[in-house]
């Protein structure tokens, strides 16, 4: 999976995701370079979960059916 900055480049890409304990870890690599581990811990998840609006909600539930855009 890849995460792109505002300008269309390369920021991250996630190699693996997985579980270690109570905590979600993503895998990968930041500029195409740097390796990194980010941890997401649940405080982190609840606090993300009260950025959710129930119109984002549906989007996210939508996102993985939906065809992104042509660049012009």
């Amino acid at each position: 999976m890849k995460i792109y900055a505002a300008d269309k480049s390369e920021l991250m890409q996630v190699s693996k995701i997985e579980r270690k304990g109570n905590d979600l870890v993503l895998k990968g690599k930041v500029y195409g370079t740097m390796p990194m581990t980010a941890t997401l811990t649940p405080e982190q998840a609840k606090e993300a979960m009260k950025l959710l609006t129930p119109k984002l909600i549906l989007f996210l539930l939508t996102m993985p059916f939906r065809k992104s855009k042509a660049a012009k």
